[in-house]
């Protein structure tokens, strides 16, 4: 298989970006880009770290961040894996990447930028639902922020497309490497559970 090791050899293979694709970049939160991370529910959040890269889905109820001013994003962490991965990354490297997708819409909103972990009571305890709070908030610096071609969106279908029922579950998974998990079991309990343990 050939691969491409040289800038100069990747650069010859596409067109030259429109200006228009230059020109849409900011380094701040514009009203408009700020209404669109109001009203996203639900983002992908990419670190890099010394144990490696990590992409993280993230959701709330209302806007999964919280806009403080047009530098500075709060998004909470609320209950997941455990695992850390990327709150590992952020600790230790802080590059962040984060796109933001609303239902329906075919835009993707992307913040390039640096981020820290917070566990201050006052900021920790300003999220809440349902008298929970997050142990940590991810305080995010905005270095650039700008919109995403449609066209990846609008290829996969992502929000037309008819949902399939024929996919591998979480219990499957698990059950792959497991062969005496019961996944059945953890799958049909799955939804009850999660919903004790949202936040």
């Amino acid at each position: 298989m050939k691969t491409v090791t040289d800038i100069t050899e990747l650069e010859a293979l596409y067109d030259a970006p429109l200006q228009v694709v230059l020109d849409k970049v900011v380094s701040r939160l514009t009203p408009l880009y700020t209404e669109w991370i109001n009203a996203a529910r639900f983002c992908v959040l990419s670190t890099a770290g010394a144990e490696g890269t990590d992409g993280s889905p993230r959701g709330d109820v209302g806007p999964v961040a919280r806009v403080v001013d047009d530098t500075t994003l709060h998004l909470p962490d609320w209950r997941g894996n455990n695992r850390m991965d990327t709150l590992r990354n952020i600790v230790t490297d802080g590059r962040i990447s984060v796109l933001f997708m609303v239902p329906g819409a075919t835009n993707v909103i992307r913040i390039n930028g640096t981020a820290v972990l917070s566990d201050d009571p006052e900021l920790t305890q300003s999220f809440e639902q349902g008298g929970k709070h997050p142990r940590t908030v991810i305080v995010i610096t905005v270095g650039e922020v700008y919109y995403q071609c449609a066209k990846a969106i609008m290829r996969s279908e992502l929000w037309t497309a008819a949902p399939r029922r024929d996919l591998p579950t979480a219990g499957q998974f698990v059950k792959e490497q497991q062969a005496d998990f019961d996944a059945e079991g953890y799958d049909a309990g799955y939804d009850a559970r999660a919903k004790t343990r949202m936040w």
